[in-house]
């Protein structure tokens, strides 16, 4: 995966050519497709260090599009940003809970979209780091060595923002966080996402984890934690 290759996926040539030439400002490799289709090809042959992805596409559409590349071990990893004109509560969280890494509504600022890509790829980096050692507590191991989870020995996939959340509620065990310090510590501070997008990112992270998820405990009316050792 190289971390300076993005793929990006927007059936709009203005967009295309907008975050195309910002980003090549910034140094950045672009390759950019118009189709989910094309899309899922370019990923699997590029392996970008992220996606650029809109919603609504011809054909395949981007939750759809997302969805595959997180079943598939090859592209499972790659961070996903959705870049789209839909802005409801239930768009945002359709696209969080197939796993994307962040999610973006247009019209935006090229700004934003490179401080939030880059905040995407140094997450994703961190997560693939080679000297972090392991985790383990409960039947729940995390091997931060080589992005690998397991709940009793079964392999469990995650998104990377599923990933640092679970990493920093392991790291500590009993201690209660609030949404907005969850936020905090795996996105950075002012990150401009909803209390309800972490509770979506806890579901899903939940139902991941399958017959562990019941170590990720609510505390009613503060937030979560996971179970004390």
């Amino acid at each position: 995966m190289s971390r300076d290759v993005i793929l990006v996926v927007d059936d709009e040539v203005d967009i295309q050519e907008l975050i195309r030439y910002n980003l090549k400002k910034e140094g950045f490799s672009v390759f950019v497709v118009g189709t989910g289709e094309d899309a899922l090809n370019a990923a699997e042959e590029l392996k970008p260090g992220a996606i650029i992805l809109d919603l609504m596409l011809p054909g395949i559409d981007g939750v759809e599009v997302c969805n595959r590349l997180k079943r598939q071990e090859t592209t499972s990893t790659i961070p996903v940003v959705m870049l789209t004109a839909r802005s409801e509560d239930q768009d945002v969280v359709a696209g969080l809970e197939t796993g994307a890494d962040d999610y973006i509504t247009k019209p935006f600022s090229p700004k934003v979209l490179i401080a939030r890509l880059r905040a995407v790829l140094r997450r994703s980096e961190a997560a693939n780091r080679t000297d972090q050692g392991k985790l383990e507590a409960h039947g729940v191991e995390i091997d931060l060595s080589r992005y690998e989870v397991r709940c009793n020995g079964e392999d469990v996939r995650l998104s990377a923002t599923e990933f640092a959340i679970l990493q920093f509620l392991m790291r500590n065990p009993g201690w209660v966080f609030s949404r907005n310090k969850i936020i905090d510590a795996v996105r950075g501070k002012d990150y401009p996402v909803t209390e309800r997008s972490v509770d979506v990112q806890i579901l899903g992270l939940r139902k991941k984890l399958d017959d562990c998820g019941y170590l990720i405990e609510t505390v009613r009316g503060i937030g979560y934690r996971f179970k004390a050792k």
